[in-house]
């Protein structure tokens, strides 16, 4: 298989199905920044200190594929088959973040991001998820998606800023408050 095709050279892409659409089509900026997720969730994986959590963030980057096939798929179409998300998937998450949640101290406030270069980057890979969300949920105004999805996305921004809180105290990172100018 070539990687290139040259049938996006006009600025078009199929989505699953054969329906072309134009590169800059909402679902097609949802999947991508799936896509660019999952790649956040991989340099996450490779930090030192996410070694003993390579399975769980394994299976959330397999999720996230799962998530662009779900989206790469045009509206209506049955025929296509991709895998599934579950509720289990997301029961997944919220038992992580249940862990992670008995072993920290109490939130007082706000926290800055940063601390330690592992903390700065699970913060990163954060904020890329809730814009993938931002993005699923204005692709659901337009055109109704899988309700799971945006579940899995908002439950996975918990699960990575719990994660982050997490790092910063494997790392003996400082949790930085954030302290309102008033």
């Amino acid at each position: 298989m070539k990687i290139y095709t040259k049938t996006g050279d006009t600025g078009s892409t199929s989505l699953f199905g054969g329906k072309r659409v134009s590169k800059a089509d909402l679902r097609i900026e949802a999947y991508g920044t799936i896509d660019e997720l999952n790649a956040h969730v991989g340099l996450l994986r490779d930090q030192d200190v996410n070694e003993k959590r390579e399975k769980i963030l394994v299976e959330i980057q397999d999720r996230l594929f799962t998530i662009g096939s779900i989206l790469a798929v045009e509206p209506g179409n049955t025929k296509v088959k991709v895998p599934a998300l579950l509720v289990d998937d997301i029961s997944v998450l919220e038992k992580e973040i249940d862990a992670m949640d008995a072993q920290l101290p109490p939130m007082r406030s706000f926290v800055l991001p940063g601390g330690h270069p592992s903390v700065s980057i699970c913060h990163i890979t954060r904020t890329v998820c809730r814009r993938a969300e931002r993005l699923v949920i204005a692709l659901d105004t337009v055109e109704k998606t899988d309700a799971l999805v945006i579940q899995y996305l908002n439950r996975l921004s918990d699960f990575l800023f719990m994660l982050s809180r997490k790092i910063a105290q494997e790392t003996g990172a400082t949790e930085t408050p954030w302290t309102a100018r008033m």
